[in-house]
Parts: C-alpha cells; sequence; structure tokens
C-alpha cells in the first residue's frame, strides 16, 4: 500500500496514456478507464508525442522501455503503471530519481507461477519429457522415477511469487528453502538464506527455483560458483528472469552433466535466437515466457489497474507502489 494519497482530481480527469501495440490485445476495462480519464492510445514511436501533458502512463506494452526515451516529453507525469511484476525493463535513473510514482502488477502472477513451478518439478521428477520423446519413437520402456515428496527445492525469490511457491511445494510434502536480502525465519519458507551466501547453501536442494526480481544485485546471480555447488542430480528451474542466470556457464554445466536438467520460461533473450544450443540440449525443456499467463490472465491485469486508477481519481493511496531504488514492491 502506498504511503501517499495522491491529490483528489475531481475538478477534472486526469490524462491516461496507454503504452501498447498493434498486435497486443487492448485492456478488457478500456471502456472503464474511458469513464475515468481522458484516454491516449499509443506506440513507442508515438510516445514522447502522447505523453507531453499526460499525468498518468499504463505501460500495457509490458516489456517497452519506450519511456526511456519520451522522459524529456513527460512534463506532468505523475504515476506510471506497469502490467507487469517486473519492472526491471521500466526503471532507468531519471525515473528513479523523480517523484514519479511506479506501481506495478504485485500478486496476480503469484498462484499461476506457483503451479509452474510445481508441474515442472513434476514433469522432471516423473520422466514426462522422456515419456513423450519415448511415445514419439513408439518405445515402451519401464523405468523408476523420484519421489517428489521429502525432496528439497530452495526457492530463490522471497515476494509474492516466491512465498505461494513455497507452500504449494510444501502442500505437496517438499522440503522448502528460501533465499533473499536477509537471512530470517519465515511462516512460508521456514528458513530464509541470504543471496549472497547462496553458493554456501544450494547443495542442499534437489530443485533450484529462480523467481527473483531482476535488479543489479540479482544479476547473475546464478554464475560459476553456485552451479558448481548444486548437485549432479539438481534440477535449475528459471520462471522469473533470464538475466539472473549466466547462461553461457549454465549451458556448459547442462552439456557436461553437471547438473541433471533446468526448466527455462525465460531466457537472456527472448525469443530464443535458433542458433542457441538451448534448444538441442536433451535435459533443458523450454517454454516461451508464459508461467504466468493462465486464461483471464489480461482481464486480470486491466480490473487491477482499474482499481488503482479509481483511487487515484478519488485521492485515495495507491497499491502496489514499487520501490524504485530497490526494483520491487516493499513489504512483499
Amino acid at each position: 500500500m502506498s504511503t501517499a494519497s495522491p491529490s483528489p482530481q475531481s475538478e477534472s480527469r486526469p490524462r491516461l496514456v496507454v503504452l501498447t501495440t498493434e498486435t497486443t490485445p487492448p485492456p478488457s476495462g478500456a471502456a472503464r478507464f474511458e469513464e475515468l480519464a481522458e484516454v491516449t492510445w499509443t506506440d513507442a514511436e508515438g510516445l514522447p508525442q502522447a505523453i507531453a501533458g499526460a499525468q498518468i502512463l499504463l505501460v500495457w506494452d509490458f516489456f517497452s522501455g519506450a519511456l526511456r526515451e519520451a522522459w524529456p516529453q513527460a512534463d506532468a507525469l505523475e504515476w506510471v503503471h506497469v502490467a507487469a511484476a517486473g519492472v526491471d525493463s521500466l526503471l532507468f535513473d531519471e525515473l528513479r530519481d523523480s517523484p514519479v510514482t511506479v506501481t506495478n502488477a504485485h500478486g496476480a502472477f503469484d498462484t499461476p507461477i506457483a503451479e509452474f513451478v510445481l508441474a515442472s518439478i513434476l514433469a522432471h521428477d516423473k520422466q514426462l519429457h522422456r515419456s513423450e520423446r519415448l511415445q514419439r519413437e513408439r518405445t515402451w520402456q519401464h523405468r523408476e522415477t523420484q519421489l517428489t515428496a521429502g525432496s528439497a527445492a530452495l526457492v530463490i525469490g522471497t515476494g509474492g511469487i516466491g512465498r505461494a511457491t513455497a507452500r504449494l511445494l510444501r502442500a505437496v510434502g517438499m522440503e522448502v528453502m528460501g533465499a533473499g536480502r536477509t537471512a530470517r525465519q519465515d511462516p512460508n519458507f521456514g528458513t530464509i538464506i541470504a543471496s549472497d551466501e547462496l553458493a554456501e547453501h544450494v547443495g542442499w536442494a534437489d530443485h533450484v527455483v529462480l523467481i527473483a526480481p531482476l535488479t543489479e544485485q540479482t544479476r547473475g546471480l546464478v554464475g560459476h560458483e553456485v552451479l558448481e555447488r548444486m548437485k549432479p542430480t539438481a534440477h535449475l528451474i528459471n520462471a522469473g528472469r533470464g538475466a539472473l542466470v549466466d547462461e553461457p556457464v549454465l549451458i556448459a554445466a547442462l552439456q557436461e552433466g553437471r547438473i541433471a536438467a533446468a526448466s527455462l520460461d525465460v531466457v537472456s533473450q527472448e525469443p530464443l535466437p535458433q542458433e542457441s544450443p538451448l534448444w538441442e540440449i536433451d535435459n533443458v525443456h523450454l517454454s516461451a515466457h508464459m508461467s504466468g499467463d493462465v486464461v483471464g490472465w489480461r482481464d486480470t491485469l486491466s480490473d487491477q489497474f482499474e482499481r488503482n486508477l479509481r483511487a487515484w481519481v478519488q485521492g485515495r493511496p495507491l497499491t502496489n507502489e514499487v520501490d524504485k531504488q530497490k526494483g520491487y514492491v516493499r513489504g512483499s
């Protein structure tokens, strides 16, 4: 919850700019936005002109970094909402140092991503990917699989998504530990270790789950030292950001069998280039940055922004305010 309340906007409707693309489906609540504000729709190219005089920016094209280029024209901007949990593509020094409030889609993806992580773990433990390959080859091969209950998961990232993931994994009988900014005890994780001590603890885990926000502190967090300390039977799951991992080092570890497998919903360059070795490694399981995108997810994001827009117009506090220096919602 924001600690500062915007001034009531009852005297005149605020100007809202929605940054989108021609191919991105519009927010389902667009008509309701127009009841509350004067709305201008634009793409990245038109943003510098559109944003002049606007108080609010909705970044519906949520990976866009177009605001940085348009910043000199943002002469009346008070609030930016990003329709995503991660804000790493938006933040830049001038925005961080400005009084402009930034909010995000905190909470919208907690359960979907937690379910996706559990599905990735079960698919690995029960050899579902291998069964699919054998089916295509018309090969009947009996095998033994791993029991998921009792296995250990280290969840890196202790915000809302990490907490939902920890609760779900513990519900199926897994042992869970978290990694976050500071070491502490926590009702969802039990023990949380400090991220800068990750290499010392990662050898405990059968499954290493990345859900941390991308910041300067977390960029390349899983590199050579951490990968070297993982079990050779360990499974890495990345549902956060591709840049959390040193990708060339990960590729080498997978090719050389130093870890067992990786389930990657995110990679360093998206879409994944055709020449990437990740396409061809048998123990890599790729998905197209879709772990949070369940049916109706855009409606959820639209409704979330509309609630905040109504609050702003009425002079009430905004929810999901991002700490611009840290890059995530405080207290999450």
